[in-house]
C-alpha cells in the first residue's frame, strides 16, 4: 500500500502532465487564431493607390503550323463541383475542406482531312459526280473561360486556413480545373456534338462542291 507522500508525489506529478497538455493545446490554438486574425488584418488593409506595373518580356513565337481540320461545331457546358476533402477522426472544423466550383467551358468537334487516304475522293468521268470519304468527328480538349468560372463557396477548417496562409500556391484550384475539364469533356461525349459536326461538314462540302459544277455530291464517314 503507497504511503500518503507517495500518493501525494504521483497525483502532483499527474497534475503537472495534464497541465502541460491543456497549456500546450491552448498554446496551439491561440496561434492558430492569432495568425488567421492577422491574415484578415492584412486582407483588410486597403489598397486604394496602388497600381500595376507590367515587366512582362516580348511574346516569342515557338512553333507554326498548317491546320488541316474543319470545326464543324463547338458547346459550351457548365457544370458545378462539389469537392470536399476531409480526415479521419478528425472534425471538418479543424481538418477539412469544401469547395463549391462553378465552371463554364466549351468543347469543339472537329474533322480531320489530314490523313486522307488516295481514293478518299472520287470524281466520275463526265466530272458531275463526287464521293468524299473522311473520318468521323473528334472531340478537341475541353477549354475552360477563366473569366466565368469562379469558387461560389468555400468552408475549410483552422489547419487549413493556417496552411493556405503561408502557402500561397498559385495551383491551390489545379484541382478543380482538372475535375472540371473531366466533367465537361464526358459531357460532350454524350451530347451529340460529333454527330452535329459530321452535319455541318457535309453541309460545308456539299455547297463548296456544288458551286465547283459538281450536281452530285456524297459525302460518307468511315
Amino acid at each position: 500500500m503507497e504511503s500518503p507522500q507517495t500518493f501525494g508525489v504521483e497525483r502532483r506529478r499527474w497534475a503537472r502532465t495534464v497541465f502541460a497538455v491543456v497549456a500546450l493545446a491552448l498554446a496551439v490554438l491561440v496561434a492558430a487564431v492569432a495568425v488567421v486574425q492577422v491574415r484578415s488584418l492584412l486582407q483588410g488593409i486597403p489598397t486604394t493607390g496602388t497600381r500595376t506595373i507590367d515587366r512582362s518580356g516580348p511574346v516569342l513565337l515557338q512553333s507554326m503550323r498548317d491546320l488541316s481540320r474543319y470545326d464543324a461545331a463547338s458547346g459550351t457546358f457548365q457544370v458545378i463541383v462539389d469537392l470536399e476533402k476531409d480526415t479521419p477522426f478528425l472534425p471538418t472544423a479543424v481538418v477539412g475542406q469544401r469547395t463549391l466550383f462553378v465552371a463554364i467551358g466549351s468543347v469543339d468537334a472537329f474533322v480531320d482531312f489530314s490523313h486522307l487516304d488516295s481514293d478518299a475522293i472520287q470524281v466520275s468521268g463526265d466530272r458531275s459526280t463526287v464521293q468524299v470519304r473522311l473520318p468521323h468527328a473528334a472531340l478537341d480538349k475541353p477549354n475552360l473561360d477563366h473569366q466565368r468560372s469562379y469558387v461560389f463557396a468555400q468552408e475549410s477548417g483552422i489547419v487549413d486556413r493556417v496552411r493556405a496562409f503561408f502557402d500561397q500556391s498559385p495551383n491551390s484550384q489545379a484541382e478543380l480545373y482538372q475535375v472540371a475539364e473531366k466533367k465537361i469533356g464526358d459531357a460532350a461525349s454524350q451530347s451529340g456534338l460529333k454527330v452535329r459536326a459530321e452535319a455541318n461538314t457535309r453541309t460545308m462540302l456539299r455547297d463548296m462542291l456544288r458551286s465547283l459544277g459538281y450536281q452530285q455530291v456524297t459525302v460518307t464517314y468511315a
